[in-house]
């Protein structure tokens, strides 16, 4: 081989690897620091600012504020989107503010039920489990379901034998037993209805709203991560409904409905009346606008949370992330506690539709 064509060669080596090294990272923005997106939920619901006390206003904002700031404690450093997605999401399983964890809502017989869901936007691996009683983060249990079992979805006493065999640590279900849930459940259990999260308990007055009409209160919490090398992962944690039975599963442990993330379109977390997300299999209806009829993350978001949804008659939202780092959260009730956080380090937060 001549010299000239060695040189060449040696250029285009070269050439190839800095491709192969740039790209997996997601561009650097104007700042020149690489950028990064996390989204995150706490539940919609009938939420208006005149029924919010400014105590319980702050208390939310500050709470979806840390979480958003763990998850970005993860990202700011190059590390993955599903390490984000399960530091923001272990914030709002530590606190009574929300329907999941140590917030989860009672079942009819007076258990705390979780269930949750991680999906790596990489691979479409994904994990789940449902009806867990005792591990302190229901999202831990489904990455651990994602990574180190053969399956995706695991319930009840087998999901949390399999957490024993992964050296998980258990609390005494008492852990999860907050005074408000309980004193929900004995109201539902007064008036024989199923309630969703979130309740009168949550505001000073709600004039003109039944306190048990589903389809005024829904409750989960969810996180959706860009990373640094353009990689997607989304995550949900809930503790159902108030007084369901039979050991009822919603759509947050459920890959396409309450969960779903794949690098070609988006990331989608979600929260609502969870069996209308079910049949309309939600999350991943939003990725596969994306995919198969090129709508931007906006548009597959309305069309499926404003319109099909709506005709459906079920309520709630969802936030989710595409690729390039735009941000959604959509819904189609009066309020969601949401927000996110990027590159450029505040976190927007909000409560109300406005």
């Amino acid at each position: 081989m001549s010299f000239s064509k060695r040189i060449c060669l040696l250029i285009g080596i070269i050439i190839m690897s800095i491709s192969e090294l740039s790209s997996g990272s997601a561009q650097a923005g104007e700042s020149g620091v690489a950028s990064y997106r996390l989204v995150i939920h706490g539940g919609a619901g009938t939420i208006l600012r005149e029924n919010m006390t400014p105590e319980k206003e702050q208390a939310y904002r500050a709470k979806l504020e840390e979480a958003l700031r763990a998850g970005q404690a993860v990202l700011k450093d190059g590390g993955e989107a599903l390490d984000a997605v399960a530091a923001a999401i272990h914030v709002m399983e530590d606190s009574p503010l929300f329907n999941a964890g140590r917030g989860a809502v009672f079942t009819h017989e007076g258990r705390n039920e979780m269930d949750a869901s991680i999906m790596d936007g990489r691979d479409l691996n994904a994990g789940a489990v449902t009806g867990v009683t005792r591990i302190k983060h229901p999202i831990d249990l489904a990455r651990e379901v994602m990574v180190h079992s053969r399956h995706v979805m695991l319930a009840g006493s087998g999901a949390e034998e399999f957490a024993a065999e992964q050296g998980m640590d258990f609390v005494n279900p008492d852990y999860f037993r907050t005074q408000r849930r309980w004193d929900q459940l004995q109201n539902a259990l007064k008036n024989d209805e199923l309630s969703l999260d979130h309740t009168e308990e949550d505001f000073d007055v709600i004039e003109g709203v039944d306190p048990e009409d589903p389809d005024h209160k829904f409750g989960t919490v969810g996180a959706v991560a860009l990373d640094v090398r353009g990689n997607l992962a989304a995550g949900t944690s809930t503790g159902g409904m108030t007084n369901k039975r039979y050991h009822r599963i919603g759509d947050s442990p459920i890959i396409g409905a309450g969960t779903y993330a794949d690098n070609n379109s988006c990331g989608v977390s979600a929260t609502g009346h969870g069996e209308f997300f079910i049949r309309a299999t939600v999350a991943r209806s939003i990725c596969a606008l994306m995919e198969y009829k090129g709508l931007s993350l906006q548009e597959a978001a309305d069309e499926i949370i404003m319109k099909k949804l709506v005709k459906m008659g079920g309520d709630g939202g969802i936030i989710a992330l595409d690729p390039k780092g735009n941000v959604t959260m959509t819904f189609n009730t009066p309020g969601m506690y949401r927000g996110y956080i990027s590159e450029q380090g505040e976190p927007k937060v909000f409560i109300y539709k406005d």
